[in-house]
């Protein structure tokens, strides 16, 4: 969860459920200062309020220096030819790099803009639709998956890759004239030699990942042994639903566009010492937007690694909802709707939920009232839960 939910929950604990500063400084590990300044944001300008400052410079483009003009509009061509990233986000991290001053992205766009440099895209979905899922954690979860590209000579052939989800770092990049489920297996257990295991895989559901649409229910395939012996969990996108794979998906588009700006290899040693090449680009000197413009080397590095069996940092939500007439309220975690029971007596009741991972605190959202904690059982969908008010009364008067 973002930060933005984590410090509703701690304004609101504060607000609305009648926590202490003090009490909510220990509960969420935070000093009784952050708290403070947290709850004078959320009164000042509410939720926006929590959010974290824009940090992108404000230049006007008709100030920006001629020789960095000119730096941009060579830097757009230069790595254009290379068949790589070339938006104005990747062109003020080489101009930093480089030493120079960078103007912001909307500068460095309408200054590309104004060269005719950049196509009308009116069917492109605003970046505000996007909805982005991203492991807490390295190796909180690895995608895979299988592509083609084709030689001199136009044989086709199979590209083998493995992305951290959360870092977007390349773990393995390998061509073959074709891949059985043996050579998926044997990749799989060299990364898992060379970078520990991963708490989850996230494949498409071709015959080398899963058999589970062969028709031999309950037979698992070697990839599938292996994950289970491991104590990986697997996941798998919905059939013909390519979407779940998106960030696979995309790369697979910047793998080939950087292939595309070279000659077709001869055969495949050739093609691999390209792949090997590309590998190296893009996890040590390609940003990625999508994570604070590093590159996924230091993106990988930079945190404590996810293993089997682990789920990273705690989720945080807010909700509110309605006490149905038999007393329970719906939650969805871990996949699957849960049912909390609060208790007959709160029906019809609005109530605010703060969820901290598994514990969900449900208050009377009219008084602010504590009327039911619950930790989640993950094995159960129902959750019982005695209401602090006795069956029977009026819980709001």
């Amino acid at each position: 969860m973002g930060s933005k939910n984590r410090n509703l929950v701690i304004v609101r604990s504060v607000l609305d459920q009648r926590l202490t500063v003090g009490q909510a400084a220990r509960k969420y590990g935070l000093s009784r200062q952050w708290i403070y300044e947290l709850i004078r944001r959320y009164q000042a300008a509410g939720p926006p309020g929590l959010e974290p400052g824009s940090r992108a410079p404000h230049r006007n483009p008709q100030t920006t220096p001629a020789p960095v003009r000119a730096r941009i509009l060579a830097l757009r061509a230069e790595l254009a030819g290379q068949g790589a990233d070339n938006g104005a986000e990747t062109i003020a991290w080489h101009l930093r790099a480089e030493g120079l001053t960078a103007p912001s992205r909307a500068t460095i766009h309408r200054i590309l803009a104004a060269a005719g440099l950049v196509p009308a895209q009116p069917q492109k979905r605003p970046r505000s639709a996007w909805h982005r899922f991203e492991a807490e954690l390295p190796n909180g979860c690895w995608q895979a998956d299988i592509t083609h590209w084709y030689l001199a000579d136009a044989t086709r052939v199979e590209i083998l890759d493995f992305l951290d989800d959360h870092s977007r770092f390349l773990l393995h990049l390998q061509a073959r004239t074709a891949f059985t489920g043996a050579d998926v297996v044997g990749a799989m257990t060299g990364l898992i030699s060379t970078y520990g295991a991963p708490a989850a895989t996230l494949t498409d559901n071709g015959l080398v990942f899963t058999a589970r649409l062969a028709g031999r229910r309950g037979a698992r395939n070697g990839f599938e042994t292996l994950l289970a012996a491991e104590g990986i969990s697997q996941k798998n996108g919905a059939p013909n639903h390519p979407q779940t794979q998106g960030k696979i998906e995309r790369f697979h588009q910047t793998l080939k566009h950087w292939l595309s700006a070279r000659p077709r290899p001869a055969d495949l040693p050739a093609l691999q010492g390209l792949l090997d090449d590309f590998r190296r680009w893009h996890n040590t000197a390609r940003p990625h937007r999508a994570i604070g413009r590093r590159t996924p080397e230091q993106a990988y590095t930079a945190l404590p690694k996810a293993s089997a069996g682990t789920t990273g940092t705690p989720e945080h939500r807010v909700r509110t909802d309605t006490v149905d007439r038999d007393g329970k309220i719906s939650l969805r975690y871990a996949g699957r709707m849960r049912h909390l029971g609060i208790g007959r007596a709160w029906a019809g009741c609005p109530v605010l939920l703060l969820i901290q991972d598994r514990q969900v605190t449900t208050t009377d959202a009219a008084t602010g009232e504590i009327i039911a904690e619950h930790t989640i059982d993950p094995a159960r969908d129902y959750q019982p839960q005695p209401p602090r008010v006795q069956p029977g009364t009026d819980p709001r008067t």
